[in-house]
């Protein structure tokens, strides 16, 4: 599939506020669909190491095939590119463990307990579990709501606590055309809301019209509708949410004009460093940033319409 990027050049479509319907109360009135299934869910988090200052990128990947069996990590340093080879990824297929392994000079140990870990609707685990990530000795990454065992794993350790922070969320559907997922915009922000719902467009009184119709609510609100999808099937919408500017983007080309029934549209969401701040795509490269703590948080969403 094509870089995101690769579609907003020069030609692309943007979205005129005349396109755009005004934020709503009420959700988006169509056929009732049910969600689709969230098939993988891969969380990319900075790291900045206490005692050299140096910052690694560390990706952990849940998907269907490993449901409760384990996940996969990459690590990669942020001299590389963010989206980390994968000869790098190492797969940890047991439910419970502790392993260690080298990544670009760094010693890095893994310990995980998924044993009585519980799900909702995907292969992430949402509660009764712990990942912990220790490199070069530095706590760098603690997930999970077990701390009584966290904090007994670490005590012997006396290890110093590593800063990190969720930089992105990589989820991939298939089914409906209907994507619900959570997302928090900031490290201090609210898990908000967020459904996805792309199909023909509805009048009063239920009647379906020729026309296709993007639709995205947060918390439960339409927060804007895009219609003559056929014109606009790329496009990006800037939203405020918590005080943060937010670009929403999407391509439904292939969804539209591809035949193939496993094409897939993309939709993202990226928050800017300010108001004042370019749209991330106009930007030559994220490491054209003269600062990297600067780097936003993006949450992408690849989507197909079957199941195979």
């Amino acid at each position: 599939m094509r870089s995101i990027a690769s579609c907003y050049n020069e030609h692309a479509i943007r979205v005129s506020d005349s396109y755009c319907s005004r934020p709503s109360t009420q959700a988006y009135l169509g056929p009732k669909l049910h969600p689709s299934t969230r098939d993988s869910v891969t969380c990319m988090y900075k790291l900045t190491l206490i005692e050299t200052q140096k910052q690694l990128f560390i990706t952990l990947t849940w998907s269907k095939k490993l449901l409760g069996q384990g996940f996969t990590i990459t690590i990669a340093n942020s001299e590389h590119s963010l989206s980390p080879s994968k000869s790098n990824a190492r797969q940890l297929r047991k439910i419970k463990g502790n392993e260690t392994l080298q990544s670009q000079n760094f010693k890095v140990q893994v310990l995980w307990d998924l044993s009585d870990a519980k799900y909702e609707e995907g292969p992430e685990p949402v509660g009764a579990f712990y990942v912990v990530v220790l490199v070069d000795s530095e706590l760098g990454l603690r997930l999970g709501d077990k701390n009584s065992l966290i904090e007994e794993l670490l005590s012997n350790l006396d290890a110093k606590e590593a800063n990190f922070s969720l930089v992105s969320r990589s989820e991939t559907f298939s089914g409906t055309a209907v994507y619900a997922t959570k997302a928090k915009f900031s490290e201090t922000g609210i898990s908000h809301e967020i459904l996805i719902k792309c199909g023909a467009e509805v009048v009063e009184g239920g009647e379906a019209k020729k026309g296709h119709v993007l639709s995205v609510c947060v918390d439960k609100k339409t927060i804007f509708q895009v219609k003559r999808l056929r014109w606009n099937f790329r496009g990006n919408q800037t939203i405020f949410v918590d005080g943060l500017v937010v670009d929403m983007m999407w391509d439904v080309h292939d969804w539209l004009f591809n035949s193939n029934s496993a094409s897939s549209a993309v939709f993202m969401f990226r928050t800017r460093s300010g108001l004042d701040s370019r749209l991330w795509l106009e930007e030559k490269s994220l490491h054209a940033h003269k600062e990297q703590d600067k780097i936003g948080f993006s949450l992408l969403i690849c989507a197909c319409k079957n199941n195979d």
